[in-house]
């Protein structure tokens, strides 16, 4: 796959074995890095919206701002259960109850409440709810949402309202990455170039690195004010790191691999 270029005549695996050593410690801390920034990233943001893993819910409070209405409650609204199809529709009574207790400051304390009897929240999703939304059938009959128990319950009974991150704080940040990603990026593209690998592999590596790398951090910007350029972010931080990762491991390959 590889062929010397006359014009760069230059290549990694012509440095002495200490120094080809030396490099491949340098890229594998480079690697550890990039992997120590996304598991970074992950513990950041993916509580902010109260929800295991990260979602797409988590960049957007973080960088815009989320105001969510409970998912319990918009189903509730939309008239669910009886958009079903074959479904038994909710009576108007129980709806009530239900769209009343999601609407009031004790969401937790009502749920099993034992005063309000077979008006309690949890008598009427054990009634009307279970036949699909139980733990073993609601990955197959209840869109993945079970309502077993309270712990599933809470889970979509909530609204949630995520402040975004200050100014001061996305500048702060901005300024840090910029000038360290960039010099990263350069560095690697450095290396590959440096590398008997096509050169149209090498300048789409740097092509991805380039360009994500300036839509995630432009997106970050961005997002505060149109929330639909957090997929920018995503998008962008995805072709970097992996344009990144990918050139890194064939760095260390072409350190390492017999000459012709």
């Amino acid at each position: 796959m590889g062929h010397p270029s006359p014009d760069s005549p230059f290549r990694l695996r012509t440095i002495h074995v200490l120094g080809r050593v030396g490099l491949t410690c340098i890229v594998l801390v480079m690697l550890g890095g990039l992997a120590a920034s996304f598991r970074h990233v992950v513990d950041h943001h993916e509580n902010r919206d109260e929800r295991p893993g990260l979602s797409m819910d988590d960049v957007r409070g973080a960088y815009h701002g989320l105001n969510s209405e409970a998912p319990l409650r918009r189903a509730l609204e939309a008239n669910h259960p009886a958009e079903v199809a074959g479904a038994a529709a909710l009576a108007d009574a129980d709806r009530t109850v239900l769209l009343t207790w999601l609407s009031g400051d004790r969401i937790s304390s009502d749920y099993d409440n034992l005063d309000l009897g077979d008006a309690a929240p949890a008598e009427i999703i054990a009634a009307h709810c279970l036949s699909c939304h139980d733990r073993q059938g609601a990955s197959k009959t209840g869109g993945g949402v079970p309502l077993e128990y309270w712990d599933d319950v809470k889970s979509v009974a909530f609204a949630r309202e995520i402040s975004r991150t200050g100014d001061e704080i996305i500048i702060a940040s901005l300024h840090a990455h910029t000038l360290a990603l960039a010099t990263l990026a350069l560095g690697i593209g450095g290396l590959l170039l440096a590398t008997t690998w096509r050169r149209r592999f090498a300048g789409l590596m740097i092509g991805l690195m380039g360009v994500g790398l300036l839509g995630d951090l432009a997106g970050q910007w961005l997002t505060r004010d149109a929330v639909g350029f957090a997929w920018l972010i995503v998008i962008g931080g995805t072709m970097f790191g992996g344009a990144a990762t990918l050139s890194l491991l064939a760095v260390l390959v072409e350190l390492w691999r017999p000459a012709r």
